[in-house]
């Protein structure tokens, strides 16, 4: 155990996912050799970093480094602690008087180390065995209309899963040969085909959480879950206000004047948006209960009207909007 990824990373063998991650960016912007230097140092301390978050950040191949690392702990203190404890315990001196009269000190020593390497293994074995971690979430974003929101739907998507290989169970080797199974990686992806229910009034940027759809768990320990953020699809013109949706549609002076009947697209469907003559620039008109629905309440479709000039007129236009202005005996205050 000649690296510590957790020093590496700054980080603690107690720091979550998001961490690991944070503290990898952090440290990849800072040694990256486009920014700090083209050096055989600044080099070898990227890869260091690099080859730390791939451990670190996955699941597998953490867990492996764990049991590891608490068994070289193991292995280093219990073997110097063992060593001290024996060599003091069993070192003592004798004192002997040969018929000259002389004394002879003799120093014994019995190499009496009990160090059993076999319940080291046992214990790492034993920790391992017991370790368990839940899977990671996985994170994705589904995109629906306005009216999807309103109605609810359901969305059918694939998702990329990564699951403990069933035939090495994440240990990569079998009989000393490598998976042929996962290839040696311990873990295969496979696409899952989900049908999710979105439910009627639904807001934007709502979270639907399905429980141990994510990655698999480590060891008997639980799946992660998957979490799938809601955006509701912006369109042109279109806003969000509460259950209210805010539209604004451009109508032509003689439109305004004269008075119309607009096609508008709403949640429940077409209707007729009605003109009145005479309608002013910035005017709104409201459409009950043609806005959002939630827990039995619906909301209402607010339009605002803005009159826009052609910026294209014929010869024909022209000259009727000369004659307008001749007959015309209006005064705008």
């Amino acid at each position: 155990m000649t690296k510590d990824y957790y020093k590496i990373l700054e980080v603690t063998e107690f720091s979550n996912i998001e961490e690991i991650k944070l503290a990898y960016r952090k440290l990849a912007r800072k040694f990256h050799p486009d920014i700090a230097g083209n050096t055989p140092d600044i080099i070898s301390k990227f890869k260091e970093i690099h080859e730390a978050y791939e451990i670190l950040s996955n699941q597998t191949k953490k867990a492996d480094y764990d049991a590891a690392r608490k068994f070289y702990s193991y292995a280093k203190n219990g073997a110097t602690k063992q060593t001290t404890q024996n060599t003091q315990n069993t070192n003592h001196q004798t004192t002997t008087t040969n018929p000259n009269n002389k004394t002879k000190k003799t120093f014994h020593s019995k190499k009496n180390f009990n160090f059993n390497w076999e319940n080291i293994f046992n214990f790492s074995h034993q920790e391992t065995q017991n370790y368990q971690q839940k899977g990671k979430d996985i994170f994705s974003d589904i995109e629906i209309s306005i009216e999807e929101a309103t109605f609810g739907t359901t969305k059918i998507i694939n998702m990329l899963q990564t699951n403990i290989c069933p035939k090495c169970n994440g240990k990569k080797f079998i009989n000393g040969s490598s998976c042929s199974y996962c290839k040696g990686k311990g873990e295969t992806s496979n696409y899952k085909r989900f049908n999710i229910k979105i439910p009627a009034g639904i807001k934007d940027k709502s979270k639907i959480r399905l429980s141990e759809e994510g990655e698999a768990g480590f060891n008997g320990g639980k799946n992660g879950d998957l979490y799938l953020t809601i955006h509701i699809k912006k369109l042109n013109n279109y806003k969000i206000d509460g259950l209210n949706i805010l539209k604004t549609i451009t109508i032509e002076p003689y439109e305004a004047v004269l008075g119309a009947n607009i096609p508008i697209s709403t949640p429940q469907g077409n209707v007729k948006l009605k003109i009145s003559p005479n309608t002013k620039n910035g005017q709104k008109i409201r459409l009950s209960n043609c806005g959002i629905s939630e827990n039995n309440k619906k909301g209402d479709m607010i339009i605002t009207i803005e009159i826009q000039i052609p910026q294209k007129l014929s010869e024909d236009e022209i000259n009727l909007y000369k004659k307008l202005k001749e007959i015309s005996h209006s005064k705008i205050k």
